[in-house]
């Protein structure tokens, strides 16, 4: 017989769902528009050239073509760098596609 009588353990076993964030296309890969490139909570990479980003940070593609990732130094106001990890989708006329 069990000293202790047993209680609501079933309430605080919830757990969210995994968000899958990461980068979903790597550099050199094709990509059509609306291809999700990297999902994102905050802009750990900027979108440039060929892509956009969502409400949720999600950057992806507005056209074809093929995947670069450049890293460029960028001075603010007070001096500082800052490294910032752009993700641009080179066009499909020039990447030889």
């Amino acid at each position: 017989m069990a000293h202790t009588k047993a209680k609501a353990t079933t309430k605080n076993n919830r757990d969210s769902r995994p968000k899958y964030l990461g980068v979903k296309l790597h550099s050199g890969q094709i990509v059509k528009p609306g291809d999700i490139i990297v999902r994102q909570r905050g802009t750990r990479f900027v979108a440039g050239l060929g892509t956009k980003q969502g409400n949720d940070d999600t950057i992806f593609s507005t056209q074809n073509g093929r995947i670069e990732f450049i890293s460029k130094n960028k001075i603010k106001f007070d001096g500082r760098r800052k490294i910032l990890k752009f993700v641009k989708v080179v066009p499909a006329e020039t990447s030889g596609i």
